[in-house]
Formats: C-alpha cells, sequence, structure tokens
C-alpha cells in the first residue's frame, strides 16, 4: 500500500515537472541568444567604447549625443520616409493582387500567386544588384524610358531620388509576400455575406467597404505592423543601391546607422544605443498602429 502512494506521488510529480522540461529548451535559447545580447547591449549603451579594449562608464551621455546627431536624424529621416512609402504603395498594390487572384474570372492563379510571390525568394542583395543595373544612370532600364522624354534622373546619384528608387525596390520585393497575407484573410470571409449583400442591391464597391476591409481588419493590421518593423529594420538594399549611404547619407538608414558605428568606427556603446533608440521607437510605432486600427477594443 505504502509503495503505491509513493508510486502515485512520483508520478504527479513527474506530471507536474514535465511541461517545464518540454518548453525548457525554448527558455534557454531565448536567455542565450535574445536574452543576454539585450542586457548586454543595455550596459555597453552606458560606455563610450572604441573596440572591446577601450572601454569608460558614460552615463546617458551616448543617448544625448544620439539626439544631437545630424545623421541620425538623417538616417531617422530616410526611414521613416522608406518605411511610409512602402506602406502608401505596398499595401494597396498587395491587396489588389489578392483581390485579382481571389477573382473566379481570373485564369492561371497558380502560376500568376508563384510568379508575385517569386521577388521574395530572391536574396536582398541579389535584388539590390539587378536594381542597381536598372537604375544605372546611362544604361539602366528606367532612364532609358525617361530619356524619350528628354529627361534623365539619376536615381542613385542624386539625393532627393536615392530613397524614391529605395522604395520602388521594396516594394517589388515585398508586394507579393503580403499579397500571401491578403489572400489567405480573403478566402476567411464568408461567401454568405456577399451574397445576402447582393440580395439587397450591393455593388462591388459597396460589398468591398462594408465586407472585405472590416473582414481584413485583422489582417491590416498585422500587415501594418509587421512591415513598419521591417521597414525600420532595412539595411541591405539602401546599402548596396546607394553603397554604404551616398551621396552625403541620402540612402543611409538607422541599421545601416548603427552597422557603421559599431563595425567601421567600431563605437560599440554609441551603436548599442542607437540599437536602444531603434527599439523604443520601433515599439511606440507599433503600439500606436494597434490602437489606431483598434485592435485593443473589445468587439
Amino acid at each position: 500500500m505504502q509503495n503505491t502512494s509513493l508510486r502515485h506521488r512520483f508520478w504527479n510529480q513527474q506530471q507536474k515537472i514535465a511541461p517545464y522540461l518540454f518548453i525548457a529548451p525554448f527558455f534557454l535559447l531565448f536567455i542565450v541568444f535574445m536574452g543576454y545580447p539585450l542586457i548586454s547591449s543595455l550596459i555597453m549603451s552606458f560606455y563610450e567604447m572604441r573596440g572591446f579594449q577601450s572601454k569608460i562608464f558614460v552615463g546617458l551621455d551616448n543617448f544625448t549625443d544620439l539626439l544631437r546627431d545630424p545623421v541620425f536624424w538623417k538616417s531617422l529621416w530616410n526611414t521613416t520616409y522608406f518605411a511610409l512609402g512602402t506602406l502608401v504603395l505596398q499595401l494597396p498594390i498587395a491587396l489588389f493582387l489578392a483581390i485579382l487572384l481571389n477573382s473566379k474570372y481570373v485564369k492561371g492563379k497558380n502560376f500568376l500567386r508563384l510568379a508575385f510571390f517569386a521577388p521574395v525568394l530572391v536574396a536582398g542583395v541579389f535584388v539590390a544588384i539587378i536594381f542597381n543595373l536598372i537604375f544605372d544612370q546611362r544604361a539602366g532600364l528606367i532612364n532609358n524610358e525617361f530619356l524619350l522624354f528628354g529627361k534623365e534622373i539619376g536615381w542613385l546619384s542624386e539625393g532627393r531620388y536615392v530613397m524614391p528608387a529605395v522604395i520602388l525596390t521594396g516594394v517589388w520585393q515585398w508586394a507579393g509576400f503580403n499579397m500571401i497575407y491578403f489572400l489567405a484573410g480573403l478566402q476567411g470571409i464568408r461567401q454568405e455575406l456577399y451574397e445576402a449583400a447582393a440580395v439587397d442591391g450591393a455593388n462591388w464597391w459597396q460589398c468591398f467597404i462594408h465586407i472585405t476591409l472590416p473582414s481584413l481588419k485583422p489582417v491590416i493590421a498585422f500587415v501594418f505592423v509587421v512591415s513598419m518593423i521591417g521597414s525600420f529594420q532595412l539595411f541591405d538594399l539602401p546599402f548596396i543601391l546607394t553603397n554604404g549611404g551616398e551621396p552625403a547619407d541620402a540612402g543611409t538608414t538607422i541599421v545601416m546607422y548603427l552597422y557603421k558605428n559599431g563595425f567601421q568606427f567600431m563605437r560599440l556603446g554609441y551603436a548599442a544605443t542607437i540599437g536602444w533608440v531603434l527599439f523604443i521607437i520601433i515599439a511606440v510605432i507599433s503600439i500606436a498602429q494597434l490602437r489606431l486600427l483598434g485592435i485593443f477594443k473589445e468587439e
């Protein structure tokens, strides 16, 4: 009887411990690859570090210096410009492509779906190299078209055209990716809603405004937030397209400026400060977007 009681107690203890053992690998990996680097970078942001040899505690000086840094503000403007530009262009295009592929009148949907999604499968480095050739001032495909109207644009050599060129490249690469999210959302909408609206005499536009968009609200919120986060982490496209932010930092983004300080100038403490400021910016923007889209409101 006593052995049965001990066996039962041992079995209960195993059942209590088992869930923690299953989730332990995740927490272990998170602590090693996320928790420790986060804490280390926060500590580094309070030091002036020239490489790993020189380390001087400066408190909040890195943060105050960053707020007075004109290159940081220019990189922040460039990143915001890219984020807003891609949202304005990319999301309507992605939604239009999703509606097109969700229509029963379009043939070859599988091929078109693959064709629109294919740019995502190409590495950002190769996309940047391809568009570097397309935007070439002398022999580029786009400039050849503009020359027909007697105008030659230095897409990657004139500061005012650099970010529009990067935006067009980003839209080409990622519109098909967001299209998949919208397509999944459209296919999840019940057809009975459209049939009922048609019986009441609603046209296509009225169905789109009153059924499609409200039903896609969670998908739109997700795509908005993820696209904004991805835009603020932009690095490879402008780095290769603009040869490191040229001319005159016209193509420099926040992540690129972080990279320059950390790996070119070896100002590791300052780079860590930029990283934490970027984290705060992304967190604030994401929460603001979710509130504006009404995600926190109870239905």
